[in-house]
């Protein structure tokens, strides 16, 4: 099966990340994210046939998809909750794709949104992490992420400023982005060094921040597209792949489902990475950015950090990488996080970036990552000429 130029990305909505966000519920940040993406997308409510969301972090329910569409006002011919932690947004592009293939509905609002405020987690009910990890001190992504980073410095000579390099590079980005968290000023590779120790070798600005947020995207098929107000970005591609639940079963520290995902995704584009204007990987740590980009095979695997350093990867450099700021300047609003890469992306192929506008930004590649490595959903988008 092949979703090549199958549907398009219209529309898009994204709230500024808070770290409070006062007396709103995630459902209302979802219902304001969703009213701009549709009117972005030159729609009315009404249109919108099908509905892919998320489930927020603080507000689990059964039959989520259908409470949310009902307390939107939608009347949804599809609809599904898609569930693959940060690889989420990305993975209801292409999943809203088939479904218009498939011609089960016409346009799909894809939303995510979170309050995401620390100790708002919820515990999963069946967790062979919290039985078998969590009593001996393994708890939460840090130390998942840090035993990454640890095995990368230790296989291939990674090095603390490799990393920090790539926090650096997507603050300069971010400085141009009024929506990001942290845009008041840059960073340096020694203020990252610098910053407080988290779990070794990972430093603060090394790590995503908490905020509340939401973003959603309009997925429509040719038809409607032609009709959008936006240059339509095409999907052209899209893969995925899990290696694992828990990183303490990974077959790798080092090499991730990536692989598999960016290589399925390239192969239906027929496309390659040199092929690319911009890059979005996720980036909830520093060094999900460099395995990712080994792993989609923007270089050797291992040559990840040497590669961060050769290349300027803010908007105006030669690889932009998470123009938006990445989630590390951004904020990661819970599951809207992963989606801020699928609206970046869009939004610099619809040549709408304002100040960070990457120069002729043609073709783009998308990549979620869920847990701890473990999902992976990578995207190839294109705006035509």
């Amino acid at each position: 099966m092949s979703l090549k130029s199958k549907a398009a990305i219209i529309g898009i909505g994204e709230l500024k990340p808070s770290k409070e966000p006062g007396e709103s519920t995630a459902l209302e940040l979802m219902a304001a994210a969703s009213a701009q993406a549709i009117a972005d997308a030159g729609l009315e409510k009404a249109d919108i046939d099908g509905f892919l969301v998320g489930m927020p972090f603080n507000d689990p329910g059964i039959l989520y998809p259908s409470a949310a569409a009902e307390a939107l006002g939608l009347r949804p011919r599809m609809l599904n909750q898609v569930d693959i932690g940060g690889a989420s947004g990305a993975g209801m592009v292409w999943r809203a794709a088939a479904a218009i293939d498939g011609s089960m509905c016409r346009a799909v609002l894809c939303v995510t949104a979170d309050l995401n405020r620390l100790g708002d987690q919820r515990p999963p009910m069946i967790s062979t992490a919290r039985e078998f990890e969590w009593p001996y001190g393994n708890i939460g992504a840090n130390c998942g992420y840090a035993m990454i980073a640890q095995r990368h410095m230790y296989e291939y000579g990674t090095r603390p400023e490799q990393m920090a390099k790539v926090a650096v590079d997507q603050r300069k980005s971010a400085l141009k982005n009024p929506l990001a968290t942290f845009n008041d000023k840059p960073l340096t590779i020694d203020e990252v060094l610098s910053s407080r120790m988290i779990v070794d070798p990972l430093h603060l600005y090394e790590i995503v921040s908490p905020v509340c947020g939401g973003a959603a995207v309009v997925v429509v098929g040719p038809e409607l597209a032609r009709r959008s107000p936006h240059p339509a970005v095409w999907l052209l591609g899209a893969g995925e792949s899990c290696g694992h639940a828990s990183i303490t079963y990974a077959p790798s520290l080092t090499e991730s489902a990536v692989k598999q995902s960016a290589a399925t995704a390239f192969a239906m584009a027929g496309l390659g990475p040199r092929d690319m204007s911009l890059v979005c990987p996720y980036d909830c740590y520093t060094i999900t950015v460099l395995v990712t980009l080994e792993d989609a095979g923007f270089c050797k695997k291992g040559h990840g950090g040497p590669f961060v350093m050769e290349h300027d990867l803010s908007y105006a450099g030669d690889l932009p990488c998470n123009t938006h700021g990445g989630q590390l300047s951004f904020g990661q609003p819970g599951l809207a996080g992963g989606m801020s890469h699928v609206t970046e992306a869009a939004r610099q192929l619809m040549g709408r970036a304002g100040e960070r506008q990457v120069r002729d930004a043609r073709l783009a590649f998308v990549n979620g990552n869920g847990g701890i490595m473990s999902e992976q959903t990578s995207l190839i988008l294109e705006r035509r000429a």
